[in-house]
């Protein structure tokens, strides 16, 4: 393989942390499609995208890019 090559081949790894995990991706993907994809219902937790928690009405509009961080947040009851 080429420099060329590999370096073509390290721009189609999409690197995503979640909760302090790293996780590749072969794409560019939408966080409904990751949550769907994690089998996580997004009704029931909070987003914190890069820092900053998301609304509701603001998750389909995020595309995942290379070095974002998310921590999945789910309540829990108790007492």
């Amino acid at each position: 393989m080429s420099i060329i090559e590999i370096e073509r081949c390290k721009q189609l790894i999409l690197n995503v942390t979640i909760n302090g995990e790293l996780r590749q991706f072969s794409k560019e993907i939408l966080l409904p499609e990751l949550l769907k994809n994690l089998g996580v219902n997004e009704r029931f937790i909070a987003i914190a995208y890069n820092g900053s928690v998301l609304r509701r009405e603001e998750i389909g509009s995020v595309t995942l890019k290379d070095g974002d961080i998310l921590e999945l947040v789910r309540p829990v009851g108790g007492g």
